[in-house]
């Protein structure tokens, strides 16, 4: 008999003995869960609601403005990023920002102005950073030190500013954009969710993940505004953000601009630009920079279109869902929307389960099960019940799906559903890696401010590719394209020769497979005279594939931009590579790439200190941490709110028991009234 996803049940005995038990567990994991500080462990950080203080001489809110302006030239991206600070209370502050950043950012400069005062920032080595930052604070002087503390996750740190004092700080990054069947996209992510900080995360510890939340709905205290130039050689199309109102100017010519329109909130969830060229183009070509010391090139190959292969082979699928405080409400029911899109487009002949994550997890039936229409049916009947609460265990979750036995003759593909609000990227990574040779991992983040950094390194890690869904209405497309790119890869056994070329520092090292139809990439550095061509091969379900591009005079030398991508790639490399060993082995390598590139990393930081001694006196500032609105459709319950009415997963089957239990023995005292009425 073929297993099927209906509830098992005991015998009355055994119900009974239990019931009592399962109860009490029952009411447990009906209150929301709490990470506990352990004995001998260090305290775990956890965001918090923000509390307006009650002393009107001191100002809470310094940040009063970002203001982004963003540069679009091809595939190259340049922002530059304005904080606005003023302190309008009576008591000098040192203000702290923890804020987002793209994931493929190479932040390469900061300066700040104070007055008619222009800093210009230097890169330094964190720690030293750090020391130096601290002695500017206690001699009085205004200092802006930016770190990283993930890929995607910065903070600026501001001391000494005075009552009245206005300060700029302005930083500048790069980003290369990368076409997806012929549609291009920029991001700016403009808040950074509130993480669930697991005891056993290796970020247990970090200051940053206690930060100050607005309450859903109450809009964040700071101006925020936005504007994007793009030019292309080729007329520009379809630009449109579907997160924001826009107004659009130019579009159809080869140089547009886009600017925010409208009132309401604007950054409370991730800005998003899509456009396509004339003709539906992806820029491929090569890229050049003659530098005074080092020559860089960057290669974008023009992937074949998909072709749907003849025959496709079973698989087993895995979805593992977050059911989190975090993901209640309108991210867990835009995952339902997408899980309704994935799991019904299955095969018969496939396979599959679905494991529900929070604080505890469950599987919805004890082995994958055929893809019939029963099965599904049932499978999203369940699925539709949850509600969303609880805290966010994703390591023990992945854990559970890698010891669950493989079919022989399946080939398996795990699909992670999250907003990616937690702190163990790092340790998820390592795990995905190490586990390579069982499945391969696909990422789907629900929700309009999800943890990019975390969707992405897991599908890299896995092989597989991120998905980023902010609304419902793009489920079955995201669910059409998942489907394609799982049956058929686009190009497979990637490889590229360099023919004339003297080329070394290559990156990627080794060249992933394609799943979508999206360039093949190639960074590294040349010598001598740039005359040749970048040759790419590989294996379609059509057949072989090859690609050529001429390099030679024709190709302009000026791309100055590739320095900051080449050094960002290499490092992205070194992080993965060094959250596989453990530990901070590669920690030599980052920080030099840092250091002689100017990129701020997790070992280097920007610092930027004014000469001029304002605020010697002995009391020093007050430190104030900067709030951050709640992202949009996330709940009060992504803090720590009570949950209501929805049980961890792992009570769901407490439920059943109880139930079974109460049902019973409803069962037996009618039966024994109805005997003593009869006697």
């Amino acid at each position: 008999m073929q297993p099927s996803f209906q509830p098992r049940h005991g015998v009355l005995r055994w119900l009974v003995v239990t019931a009592a038990g399962t109860a009490a567990a029952c009411l447990l994991a009906f209150s929301p869960a709490q990470a506990q500080d352990a004995p001998g462990r260090a305290r775990t950080e956890s965001p918090y609601f923000f509390v307006a203080s009650d002393d009107p001489g001191l100002d809470r809110l310094p940040l009063k403005s970002t203001q982004v302006d963003v540069r679009i030239s091809g595939v190259i991206a340049d922002v530059t990023v304005t904080q606005h600070y003023r302190n309008e209370g009576r008591r000098a502050i040192d203000a702290r920002y923890v804020f987002p950043g793209s994931t493929r950012a190479a932040v390469s400069g900061m300066n700040v102005r104070v007055a008619d005062r222009l800093i210009t920032a230097r890169i330094r080595e964190k720690q030293q950073a750090r020391v130096e930052f601290d002695q500017a604070r206690t001699e009085g002087r205004t200092a802006a030190l930016l770190e990283q503390h993930l890929p995607n996750v910065f903070q600026m740190n501001v001391a000494n500013i005075l009552p009245g004092d206005e300060v700029k700080v302005e930083l500048r990054y790069t980003e290369l954009l990368l076409p997806q069947a012929g549609n291009y996209q920029f991001v700016f992510p403009t808040v950074v969710g509130p993480r669930y900080n697991s005891p056993q995360s290796q970020q247990a510890g970090a200051t940053w993940v206690a930060q100050p939340v607005l309450p859903a709905g109450v809009p964040g205290a700071a101006a925020f505004d936005l504007r994007v130039a793009l030019s292309s050689p080729i007329g520009i199309k379809e630009l449109r953000s579907p997160t924001h109102r826009v107004e659009v100017t130019g579009e159809g010519e080869q140089r547009a601009g886009v600017a925010l329109a409208g009132s309401g909130p604007a950054d409370n969830r991730d800005f998003i630009l899509d456009y396509r060229l004339a003709g539906d183009r992806i820029e491929s070509g090569v890229m050049l920079y003659r530098g005074p010391e080092e020559n860089f090139f960057l290669a974008m190959v023009e992937p074949p279109k998909h072709v749907a292969p003849a025959a496709i082979s079973p698989r087993e699928y895995i979805f593992v869902v977050d059911i989190s405080g975090s993901m209640h409400g309108f991210p867990l029911d835009t995952a339902k929307a997408m899980l309704r899109n994935l799991i019904g487009g299955l095969k018969p002949s496939d396979r599959f389960n679905v494991l529900l994550f929070s604080g505890s997890n469950r599987f919805l039936a004890p082995q994958s099960v055929p893809a019939t229409g029963a099965n599904i049916e049932q499978a999203i009947r369940t699925i539709e019940n949850f509600r969303g609460g609880g805290s966010t265990e994703l390591i023990p979750a992945l854990r559970r799906v890698y010891a669950e036995p493989r079919p022989a003759d399946l080939a398996r593909t795990v699909v992670v559903v999250t907003d990616g609000y937690v702190t163990v990227e790092r340790e998820a990574f390592e795990l995905v890696r190490r586990h390579l040779s069982d499945a391969s991992v696909f990422a789907f983040g629900i929700g309009s401010s999800v943890n990019r950094h975390l969707i992405e390194g897991l599908a890299r890690a896995g092989m597989g590719e991120p998905f980023v869904i902010t609304d419902a209405a793009q489920a079955p497309q995201e669910a059409a394209r998942f489907r394609r790119m799982v049956e058929s890869p686009v190009l497979t056994s990637v490889r590229a020769r360099f023919e004339g070329l003297d080329v070394y520092d290559v990156e990627p090292q080794q060249l992933p497979d394609v799943l979508g139809e999206r360039p093949v990439l190639v960074f590294g550095k040349w010598r001598g005279d740039a005359r040749g061509q970048v040759v790419v091969e590989g294996m379609t379900a059509a057949g072989p594939h090859r690609e050529a591009i001429p390099v030679g005079p024709h190709v302009a030398q000026d791309a100055a931009a590739l320095r900051h991508l080449w050094a960002r790639h290499r490092i992205a490399r070194l992080t993965d590579q060094e959250a596989l060993e453990g530990g901070d082995g590669l920690r030599q390598q980052i920080t030099a790439l840092g250091l002689g590139y100017g990129l701020l990393t997790q070992y280097t930081s920007f610092l930027a200190v004014d000469t001029v001694v304002r605020h010697p006196g002995p009391d020093g500032s007050t430190p104030v941490d900067q709030p951050s609105p709640m992202p949009q459709g996330v709940s009060n319950l992504a803090v720590g709110a009570e949950v209501p009415g929805t049980p961890e997963p792992a009570t769901w089957g407490a439920v059943l028991v109880v139930g079974s239990v109460l049902v019973m023995l409803a069962r037996r005292a009618r039966r024994q009234r109805a005997g003593r009425y009869t006697a």
